[in-house]
């Protein structure tokens, strides 16, 4: 019987997946798997958990007979020592003359206005496609992060005048996110950055990677003279609790003030 890796692991995610699943499962090698690992761009944590994910579904598909005991026995020779942790990527914020290049051709892709958004906020781009319109403020120039990659990532974060308009446009549309695909439904970070991250960044000739966004917010409120401690609560700022929430919205006008300043 044909058996592929979608056939002993349906939800295995496809970008581990998207090479594998032209094998049978019985061809699999060692060096298909490795390939997969070296090819990830993950961290350590990540790269273990996938060596683990690995070896359950070699259980599996040895249970069921369909790989010998020897096919199992491959995945403890796995390499994950040497990572490519997407974390450790040099950054290389936006020049001032690609941040202009994005205004001119702002009028040309709505999806334009997501990058800005990006750099005038120093959001994490997980944090901008799970941010919800209930979370935005828009009256008051602010919006709650409620999702976010750490617990210190939850924070309010100012909008800078010159992006409400972008804020506008999105609010109006159908969806409970704020950024949302032409459907009007959430946007899944690999959708985005397939369809409308790198098309654009080709569009434009430039090299940048989302995170690269977040850089050249610090960059900018930097290079403005904002301190320090102020450019720490826009980007990442500690908001467990009603206390914290409320301190911290205390300190939403200097923030509106540093934000406005680039």
């Amino acid at each position: 019987m044909f058996y592929s890796i979608h056939d002993i692991v349906p939800l295995i995610p496809c970008h581990y997946s998207i090479y594998l699943h032209k094998f049978r499962f019985v061809d699999i090698k060692l060096d298909h798997l490795q390939k997969v690992v070296d090819e990830s761009g993950k961290n350590t944590p990540t790269l273990k958990n996938l060596k683990i994910l690995f070896g359950l579904m070699w259980d599996y598909a040895v249970m069921h007979e369909i790989v010998p005991q020897d096919k199992r026995d491959m995945i403890r020779y796995i390499d994950i020592s040497k990572p490519g942790n997407p974390n450790s990527y040099n950054r290389e914020p936006f020049r001032k003359k690609e941040v202009q290049m994005l205004w001119d051709a702002k009028d040309s892709n709505i999806y334009m206005s997501v990058i800005l958004i990006l750099i005038y906020t120093g959001l994490r781009i997980g944090e901008l496609l799970d941010l919800k319109k209930e979370d935005v403020h828009l009256n008051e120039r602010w919006f709650f992060v409620r999702e976010s990659k750490t617990s210190s990532g939850i924070r309010e974060v100012p909008i800078a005048e010159k992006i409400v308009p972008f804020f506008e446009y999105w609010i109006k549309q159908d969806c409970e996110y704020l950024i949302c695909t032409p459907n009007n439904e959430h946007f899944l970070y690999r959708n985005y950055y397939d369809s409308y991250w790198t098309p654009l960044m080709k569009s434009l000739s430039f090299k940048h990677r989302p995170h690269d966004t977040r850089h050249s917010c610090i960059s900018l409120l930097t290079e403005a003279g904002v301190d320090e401690r102020v450019i720490k609560k826009i980007v990442v700022h500690k908001g467990q609790g009603v206390t914290e929430t409320v301190y911290t919205h205390l300190e939403l006008p200097i923030k509106l003030e540093a934000i406005n300043k680039i």
